[in-house]
């Protein structure tokens, strides 16, 4: 069977003709955090840079852009785990799976603080780079559930990337869910050879990747469009639930002058009424319970 094509995997839908979902008690909207911890092979191109390689040429090792993403790991996560814990936000914690072997002390908290574990690959590799797709996604899955003690139910490809066959071997393998298909505001279903999986809203607009190292913001913009994004979202979901993403990295928002604007959302928007703060697999559970 050949692989199907990505608009081969799902029919279009129109927000204004679906049947209206009902969150519970009342509320009318999810906001999901999802915290993405990574491996850089220090030994190896970086997957982001900050400077250009100094002396021309791809360097190696790449010391520089090395130790500014390992910052995020030694510092950012720190900071970004007070600020959700001061405002008691459910968190997606996305990973690659050699976190738990590079950084346990990182996995340790994420686990002690009931964060959800997503799979992220294995390293923070492109999928169409990885040796042998299935073996990393196997490997992400089994080490992770050995860490926490359960399978981890959602997926979000390194740097979203995906092949024709990842959503094929992702349901194959018992995963449940996927981030990488950022195209709607609710959950909806993609076809692979093994049944329909769940795409759970993620987001390239609030993605302080986008913002920060390709779009060269400044910082208080991703508060701002956070903000902007929930002011329109609230005013929708009066009508039809929305799902808000808050994807974020420690090597980027975590750093001291960018950190304050990820408080200033929380602050802001925590104790809206109507408002939920879900994890991915709490929001796949409440599409699931709406079917």
């Amino acid at each position: 069977m050949e692989p199907m094509r990505p608009d081969e995997r799902l029919d279009y839908s129109a927000i204004v003709d679906r049947p209206v979902r009902e969150l519970p008690d009342g509320a009318r909207m999810v906001v999901w955090t999802i915290v993405n911890v990574e491996v850089w092979n220090s030994m190896a191109t970086m997957p982001r840079t900050v400077i250009t390689p100094p002396a021309g040429g791809s360097p190696m090792p790449d010391v520089p852009n090395w130790a500014w993403h390992e910052y995020g790991n030694r510092i950012g996560f720190w900071r970004f785990k007070e600020v959700l814990d001061e405002f008691d936000v459910a968190t997606t914690f996305a990973l690659n799976g050699s976190v738990i072997t590079h950084y346990p002390r990182i996995a340790e908290a994420a686990r002690d603080a009931g964060w959800e574990f997503m799979g992220h690959g294995f390293s923070q590799k492109n999928m169409q780079k990885v040796e042998n797709e299935r073996e990393d996604i196997q490997k992400t899955r089994d080490i992770i559930k050995d860490f926490i003690g359960k399978t981890p139910r959602g997926w979000l490809g390194p740097a979203l990337t995906e092949t024709v066959e990842t959503v094929d071997i992702l349901k194959e393998e018992g995963f449940e869910y996927v981030a990488d298909w950022v195209l709607d505001d609710q959950p909806v279903e993609l076809r692979t050879r093994a049944g329909n999986i769940v795409s759970v809203p993620y987001t390239q607009e609030t993605n302080d990747v986008a913002m920060m190292l390709i779009q060269h913001h400044r910082a208080s913009e991703y508060a701002d469009r956070a903000l902007d994004q929930f002011e329109t979202f609230y005013r929708e979901s009066e009508t039809q639930p929305r799902v808000m993403a808050l994807p974020c990295h420690p090597y980027i928002m975590g750093v001291p002058h960018r950190i304050k604007y990820f408080r200033k959302i929380y602050e802001t928007i925590r104790n809206k009424p109507g408002v939920l703060f879900w994890t991915g697999e709490q929001i796949l559970d409440w599409y699931l319970s709406q079917k």
